[in-house]
């Protein structure tokens, strides 16, 4: 709480239907294992991957609603 610098880890390259684009996440989870996120991204209904390394420039879909 109380902090003010982030990082863009998925995204941000705003709202749209692109594998370099969210819209509406609603939810996400932390895959140690891949080193990855995993992300609801319900405005597209589709659950998708981000690799948590430098230099990810777009997702991977896992499942497409």
């Amino acid at each position: 709480m109380g902090d003010t610098n982030g990082k863009v880890v998925a995204g941000g390259n705003g709202k749209g239907d692109r594998l370099d684009q969210l819209n509406y996440p609603t939810g996400v989870l932390i895959d140690k294992e891949k080193d990855s996120f995993i992300i609801c991204n319900g405005g597209n209904r589709r659950v998708v991957r981000w690799s948590r390394r430098s230099g990810t420039t777009q997702g991977e879909i896992l499942v497409d609603c």
